[in-house]
């Protein structure tokens, strides 16, 4: 099996912008990476997303957020931290942000998304970088806990 190069950051902030993304901070080349945020945003943030499941990315998002702001936890943690993360617990208090965890879309709403997918106004498809055999699944998986993926990978060979 060919391994695929480990896609950098900037690789990742690229396919973000494809997507849409109007703005990115490449966390790694920011001396303060909410502080960017924040200034990018005028203000704060209304929202801000940790797909990732590191200490740094939830702290950085939380700090980002504007008063009555969200942040949506959807990363795990690792297993070196064990579910464990310390947060900025007084800011959450101070700004009085709303803390949501996330571990997907409730099959209730797969109707409204599907219909979305239907009409054009969504396109998943965008998202996934490549295929791969079930042979493959374990490989990828472990890849992924090392960051070494971009976008979705899809099993599309049984």
């Amino acid at each position: 099996m060919r391994r695929q190069r480990k896609p950098s950051c900037a690789d990742k902030l690229e396919l973000a912008e494809k997507l849409g993304a109007v703005a990115t901070v490449d966390a790694a080349e920011s001396n303060d990476p909410a502080l960017a945020v924040r200034e990018l945003t005028g203000g704060d943030a209304h929202v801000s997303v940790d797909a990732l499941g590191i200490e740094a990315a939830c702290r950085n998002s939380l700090k980002s957020l504007r008063k009555r702001g969200r942040h949506v936890q959807i990363g795990l943690t690792t297993g070196a931290d064990k579910g464990d993360l310390s947060i900025p617990i007084d800011l959450i208090v101070d700004k009085e942000i709303a803390l949501i965890g996330s571990h997907g879309m409730p099959p209730t709403h797969y109707g409204a998304m599907l219909r979305m997918v239907a009409a054009g106004k969504l396109d998943p498809g965008r998202l996934v970088s490549q295929t791969i055999p079930l042979e493959q699944a374990g490989a990828t998986l472990a890849a992924m806990d090392g960051y070494e993926t971009l976008g979705i990978t899809v099993i599309d060979r049984f």
